[in-house]
């Protein structure tokens, strides 16, 4: 249930945000659960609750469409759209809706759920529009995907993670926080990996002053076995950016190597 609550709250910020952007009169969506199937869980802007509730089948409707075939989907005059199949025309004329698009929402290559935005009248739809309900549904994805993260570290199976498990998802986690754009959320994900840095022992005093968190991420992935220009793809900054968050990690921390400075941060407490 806690779930379910945390993921509503997540796709109602997704809405408002997307609806802020493009100036939709009209924005809803729904996201994935395996009881219940898709279902239309959030709407903004909406005038009857036609559509809230609404369950969406793969290959029905423009929804339907886009959740089958994972990619965006459009129309400029819904009742009368020829490549879509019209189950859903019933709830969609209530609400006067005419121009639709829909998006889907694809975490780790599996569509979760699918976001919506709608004029009353049959307007194409721009390219800003478009690229604006893209960026949503990437923000909901990141969010959903942090989110899974956490659930499975917290769960781990009935055997246990290896430490070598533990400091992947480490280093994955500190990876996804800085393009994690809630911030309230960032923080969850920091506070995450702050708990396992404690896991892995009291932490030492370093021979230098603290590590910043960005020479913390560095740390991480190059502990998963990253080489600079990975790392800096991974956490968006350039190789010689990296490299210089890496040569003060090293500096602080007493390392000649790469590798030292590793050892060195998890005899410290500084990583898992």
């Amino acid at each position: 249930m806690r779930e379910r609550v945390e993921s509503s709250v997540e796709l109602r910020g997704a809405l408002l945000r997307l609806r802020r952007a493009t100036g939709l009169p009209v924005v809803f969506g729904g996201l994935l659960h395996e009881t219940r199937g898709l279902r239309i869980g959030e709407l903004n802007g909406a005038v009857t609750p036609a559509l809230h509730g609404l369950a969406i089948s793969a290959g029905s409707g423009l929804g339907g469409k886009c959740l089958a075939l994972g990619r965006p989907c459009a129309v400029t005059d819904y009742p009368s759209a020829r490549h879509i199949t019209h189950e859903y025309d019933g709830p969609v004329s209530a609400e006067g809706l005419r121009s639709v698009i829909a998006v889907p929402v694809v975490v780790r290559r599996k569509v979760r759920g699918v976001l919506y935005g709608a004029l009353r009248d049959a307007l194409p739809v721009g390219e800003r529009v478009f690229d604006a309900a893209v960026a949503a549904a990437r923000d909901l994805e990141q969010a959903l995907a942090v989110r899974d993260e956490v659930r499975e570290l917290l769960a781990p199976p009935p055997s246990g993670p290896s430490w070598e498990e533990v400091r992947q998802a480490y280093g994955e986690l500190r990876e996804l926080a800085p393009k994690v754009a809630d911030p309230e959320l960032r923080e969850r994900l920091l506070a995450v990996c702050g708990r396992l840095e404690t896991a892995a022992g009291s932490p030492a005093s370093l021979p230098g002053a603290t590590l910043t968190p960005r020479e913390t991420d560095v740390l991480a992935a190059v502990a998963s076995g990253a080489t600079n220009a990975t790392a800096a793809t991974r956490l968006g900054l350039r190789p010689e950016t990296v490299k210089g968050y890496l040569r003060s990690a090293m500096r602080k921390l007493g390392a000649h190597t790469r590798m030292e400075a590793v050892v060195a941060a998890r005899r410290a407490g500084v990583l898992p």
